[in-house]
């Protein structure tokens, strides 16, 4: 490879990984980035199709062509390799293998895995042009290809074409949601092991999302190492416990009755949302409520949930509250090393289970990797 070849694909990677870590940031911060809709819908579904293409090939076309055409706009997108008699030829095998494959590995294989995906059939050909339509299995999709880079080389706007390769990275981003992560739980694993991975995955703000995956994998850990349970369920988080059907963020159940309702707060417990739950508590005759509020009761509304809890268990209910650490490390102790290993199994079942947002299944991922 020469030092000009090099040159291009390291610019070709520092552009790649510079748009890729903004995308991330503004679709984790719930913005949308969808430079293509409205004016160019169309285009959008196009490069939804060609990265979801049943051939693996493609999905590699777009972000290899569009990246080289954002890097050097005196290329031409469409060319697959050197030898294609047109200006702006180049070999664009070299960029799909040295940049897009590593990033594709780099993020679940979201792309399909490939080695060497410009090596095979689809791609042997000099470019991505009608002229070599006939050889291809998949005609539609080599359409669908061709459409978008003949719409870059049309425009012949870096603007235009960073607008596409954004859409296309939008879409990628969105494609994680479904891949599967692995989760690489250690067959050893001690106390402190443990509740640091743990403290660290929930100290991160998710709307709940994380610290209810690790409760309800905690529970189903209870479950199969002391069968005190039988079923443990879990509601998704931000959906009201009217439209769920539940009675809390999480049911512990026996023989088909539920038998401990536990609510997850990452915030304050205040009054309300004690005297809330006791009422659906009341309602499908439940006795036992268990709280685990991260930051504690409301400091205004301490005496009164405590003289509440005091009053209900008068009744027959019973009223438990306690911050996630202090009920977890008891429990964690209680498990021994199997029992923790398995947890650390079931919270990556559970993120997967509750379909969790790809940031979050991707860093219980890596915290399981530096155990």
């Amino acid at each position: 490879m020469t030092d000009q070849t090099t040159s291009f694909v390291e610019r070709c990677r520092d552009f790649l990984h510079a748009r890729w870590k903004t995308l991330v940031a503004a679709m984790e911060s719930g913005e949308s980035v969808d430079p293509l809709l409205r004016d160019r819908a169309g285009l959008r579904d196009s490069i939804v199709s060609c990265l979801t293409s049943q051939i693996k090939s493609h999905h590699y076309v777009l972000p290899t062509q569009v990246l080289s055409k954002c890097v050097d706009a005196s290329l031409d997108s469409h060319s697959l390799q050197a030898s294609y008699d047109e200006p702006g030829a180049f070999d664009a095998r070299t960029v799909a293998h040295k940049v897009i494959v590593p990033f594709d590995q780099e993020n679940h294989r979201v792309l399909g895995g490939s080695a060497e995906p410009y090596v095979n059939n689809p791609l042997r050909c000099p470019a991505v042009t009608n002229e070599f339509r006939n050889q291809q299995k998949n005609k539609t999709d080599w359409d669908r290809l061709v459409a978008v880079l003949d719409a870059v080389e049309q425009q012949s706007a870096p603007d235009f074409t960073e607008k596409v390769f954004g859409q296309i990275l939008a879409e990628i981003y969105r494609l994680l949601a479904n891949v599967q992560v692995l989760y690489p739980t250690p067959n050893r694993v001690s106390l402190a092991q443990t509740t640091g991975v743990i403290k660290e995955f929930t100290a991160i703000r998710s709307g709940g999302d994380r610290i209810e995956a690790v409760c309800t994998a905690i529970f189903r850990a209870i479950a199969s190492e002391f069968g005190l349970f039988d079923e443990v369920r879990r509601q998704k988080v931000n959906v009201a416990d009217a439209v769920s059907g539940m009675g809390a963020d999480i049911e512990c159940r026996l023989k088909g009755q539920v038998i401990l309702l536990v609510e997850v707060k990452d915030r304050l417990l205040t009054l309300t949302q004690v005297d809330a739950k006791l009422d659906v508590a009341r309602a499908k005759k439940i006795s036992e409520i268990l709280f685990l509020a991260e930051q504690g009761i409301a400091g205004a509304d301490r005496p009164q949930v405590q003289e509440r809890i005091k009053d209900e268990f008068a009744s027959g209910q019973n009223i438990y509250v306690s911050n996630f650490a202090e009920f977890s490390t008891g429990i964690l102790i209680l498990l021994a090393e199997k029992g923790r290993v398995q947890l650390l199994s079931l919270v990556g079942e559970e993120l997967d289970k509750a379909g969790s947002n790809i940031t979050h299944r991707r860093a219980w991922a890596q915290l399981l990797k530096s155990i």
